[in-house]
């Protein structure tokens, strides 16, 4: 077996890689994702390291030294990283020449050719999902016959090798938890919305929803939902349970958990017998979800342990959901909600601004719909164009792109990279600070924020640096203006 590292490497400051193709950014509140998509394949190769730099603050000059007698690296890109992440790779080889260097991620899936042609440092890059190509690579098989790489042949040229077929027994992935455990430091993993410390991970891939926007689904992991067996999933959460004991919350990150209702209820009464959901049981769970979960569902999850459920609103307006294929309907995300604050589930709402059909007046329902149908919590982003997405493909046909290749600043602050004729890229942009003020100042928000901060001493330390973190985060957007 290579001597293997894996790799989020260093990036601005507040970077989450761990969300993988979500929300690649810095926050108005600083967050960080476990790097799961890096951590399943290193829980596949035996005696690998895995290093989460951005999440720990770490510098090249504190790493550089893991670099040294590797045999082979792996480093998990984005479309915001990648030019970082090239600096990198030019730096490991200058350290480590007899290295091999490869990128993986949905940015290097889509664009192959053009991201080896980006720089001479990087061997190969995966393409589809890569944990068993990754394995095999690092058993030492020729780079020649392994499935679901584009590499770099001794003569300059790129040769892409026959794509690699989909898992379909997402039993075989090993539980990534150990790895968190053994390289990780797990207070550094926090979120605006969850317990702290937690855990995520994925029980399954693949989401049937066709958001044109959203990247995952349509680069890597696909629309077939496929799922671990509630028993392996089990056994992950015991081992959180047993080795990681400081756990307040386990986040299950699968695209849409509660798409299939038979199984999250059968997987919620499983954690209920394990004791969540119980009085006193001090660990409870939560997971992304669609708004249009039948309440006889969320009865069950929530007399299971569920506290929160990460729910995309999108939009307000009707006609926008469907020109995203977002398959949901605001009547029902309306009732959705209303079971939920009925049963006491807690929701984290997100929204996007500029997606295709938004004028001054979608953006105006968008913002009444969140303060009438009032989550806990809200994320407010710009609509970005991924290369790979239904999106980039109508902005590239379009036009829709305001004079930018860029997703962010050098900061790391999204930039609104959509503009239209009746609504220019800069006024969505400005519209995403009004959203957040009008949405957090209100009366009936801040009185539930200040009850949640008294009734518990750490919820207050916790939203006062959200607080410095969120102000901080809109000083920095007008500069970015």
């Amino acid at each position: 077996m290579k001597k293997t590292l894996f790799l989020q490497a260093p990036s601005f400051d507040g970077y989450d890689g761990g969300a993988g193709a979500r929300y690649q950014m810095k926050r108005e509140v600083k967050s960080f994702w476990y790097p799961t998509w890096l951590a399943q394949p290193a829980a596949m190769v035996e005696g690998s390291r895995l290093i989460d730099a951005p999440a720990h603050d770490q510098s090249w000059d504190d790493i550089a030294h893991e670099v040294d007698g590797k045999e082979l690296v792996i480093l998990h890109t984005s479309t915001p990283s990648f030019g970082q992440d090239v600096r990198t790779a030019a730096l490991i080889k200058a350290r480590n020449p007899h290295a091999l260097v490869g990128f993986v991620g949905a940015k290097v899936a889509i664009e192959p050719d053009q991201s080896l042609a980006a720089s001479r440092d990087i061997d190969f890059v995966a393409r589809e999902e890569y944990d068993f190509t990754i394995l095999e690579i690092a058993e030492g098989k020729p780079l020649a016959i392994v499935d679901g790489i584009t590499w770099r042949a001794p003569d300059g040229s790129f040769i892409r090798n026959r794509d690699r077929a989909i898992i379909e027994d997402m039993d075989l992935l090993p539980m990534v938890s150990p790895v968190y455990k053994r390289d990780l430091k797990i207070e550094n993993y926090f979120g605006g919305y969850l317990r702290h410390p937690y855990v995520s991970f994925y029980t399954g891939r693949g989401c049937k929803s066709r958001c044109t926007f959203c990247l995952w689904p349509q680069t890597i992991s696909g629309h077939n939902y496929r799922f671990r067996s509630v028993p392996k999933v089990i056994e992950e959460v015991q081992y959180i349970l047993r080795e990681i004991p400081e756990t307040k919350e386990i986040f299950f990150d699968d695209d849409t958990l509660t798409d299939n209702h038979d199984r999250v209820m059968d997987l919620a009464r499983a954690l209920g017998e394990l004791g969540f959901g119980k009085p006193g049981f001090r660990v409870s769970w939560s997971c992304n979800a669609k708004a249009n979960v039948p309440r006889r569902v969320l009865e069950v999850l929530k007399e299971n342990g569920l506290r929160l459920l990460l729910v995309g609103y999108e939009s307000g307006n009707q006609q926008i959901l469907h020109n995203i294929k977002k398959g949901l309907r605001i009547d029902v995300a309306k009732q959705f909600t209303k079971d939920c604050h009925d049963l006491g589930i807690v929701i984290h709402g997100t929204f996007i601004l500029g997606l295709p059909g938004e004028t001054l007046e979608t953006i105006e329902e968008t913002i009444n719909y969140a303060k009438e149908i009032n989550p806990h919590t809200i994320q407010v982003s710009l609509a970005a164009p991924y290369p790979g997405t239904f999106l980039y493909k109508q902005a590239t046909e379009n036009g829709w792109f305001d004079n930018t290749n860029e997703l962010l600043t050098d900061g790391g602050t999204q930039i609104a990279q959509l503009s239209y004729p009746h609504l220019h890229a800069s006024v969505i942009f400005d519209k995403v600070e009004e959203f957040y003020k009008r949405f957090y100042f209100r009366p009936r928000k801040i009185g539930s924020i200040v009850g949640e901060m008294v009734r518990d001493f750490d919820m207050m330390k916790r939203r006062l640096r959200e607080g410095v973190e969120f102000f901080s985060f809109l000083h920095n957007r007008k500069k970015a203006a």
